[in-house]
């Protein structure tokens, strides 16, 4: 069996051909010598803890303020706001057309985080990272381009405070913001498309950096 290599996947691919079927039958054998019965019910919400709006407010936050420029779907911005509140972030930077709460379209799928986290509009996207980096924020921009760290790579520095901007739907984070950045991190793909909704894109980058940030401080507690 030939396998293409794109971008390092290969080796994880040809790795997985020849052991996945050993490690699924390992997980199933391991699955029967358990002798306790499994319960998998599903939480009901108010057993999940989760603390209230204004606790929200006063925790503390991961060290992350996410920009987005020039979103142009009221539902991708809905959808940041929730994964902001998830990760308790220190809030959103709406730049330029990014619609700003209260609409009933990012209500849709912010489920009410418009509420609890805190955002900011800006006119220009470029003038509110100049400004985050004056504020010593190291800026990130979510992008393929020459030179990118790809996400599985990146290192999150101790003490550092990041922003991360995402960009429009269609052209992505516009060109004179990404000169402006401090360096560009990627997603690696290895399908035929070229990139990934901003939202959902946002979603594992946040992920990553808030991750290696629970290591380093345990803001989650």
């Amino acid at each position: 069996m030939k396998v293409k290599t794109t971008r390092g996947f290969g080796k994880c691919q040809r790795k997985s051909v020849s052991c996945n079927l050993k490690g699924h039958k390992a997980v199933v054998r391991e699955m029967e010598r358990n002798e306790e019965a499994v319960v998998r019910r599903k939480l009901q919400m108010e057993e999940m803890g989760r603390i209230s709006a204004e606790e929200f407010k006063r925790a503390d936050k991961a060290p992350l303020v996410v920009v987005l420029d020039e979103i142009r779907s009221q539902n991708n911005v809905g959808s940041l706001f929730r994964t902001a509140d998830a990760f308790r972030l220190e809030r959103l930077v709406l730049c330029g057309i990014t619609a700003t709460p209260p609409t009933p379209e990012i209500h849709k799928t912010a489920l009410g985080a418009e509420l609890s986290v805190a955002w900011e509009h800006a006119d220009d996207t470029l003038s509110a990272v100049r400004r985050l980096k004056a504020e010593g924020y190291l800026i990130l921009a979510l992008e393929q381009a020459e030179g990118s760290v790809m996400l599985n790579e990146f290192v999150v520095g101790r003490g550092v405070k990041y922003a991360l901007v995402v960009g429009n739907e269609v052209n992505g984070v516009r060109q004179e913001v990404v000169s402006e950045c401090d360096a560009c991190l990627e997603i690696p793909q290895f399908g035929t498309k070229h990139s990934l909704n901003v939202s959902v894109s946002a979603g594992m980058a946040i992920w990553e950096i808030v991750k290696q940030n629970i290591e380093y401080r345990g803001y989650e507690s």
